[in-house]
């Protein structure tokens, strides 16, 4: 019973699973924050290249 005990508390293979999920929760966090910081700043970047290309007669490449 000592030694299922002892091997028991020496295996780490679970807490670098759990220290891999931390990291990607981190990232995901970061990336999600990040998204919503620029997207309103590319959606009005898009809106005025949309704006701009409606304004030139731009047909989309097609003439």
């Amino acid at each position: 019973m000592k030694k299922v005990f002892a091997r028991f508390a020496n295996d780490e293979s679970g807490a670098t699973a759990i220290e891999y999920g931390l990291i990607a929760g981190l990232i995901a966090v970061a990336i999600i924050g990040a998204a919503q910081t620029l997207g309103g700043e590319i959606n009005t970047a898009f809106g005025k290249i949309s704006t701009a290309l409606k304004g030139s007669g731009g047909t989309g490449g097609t003439q």
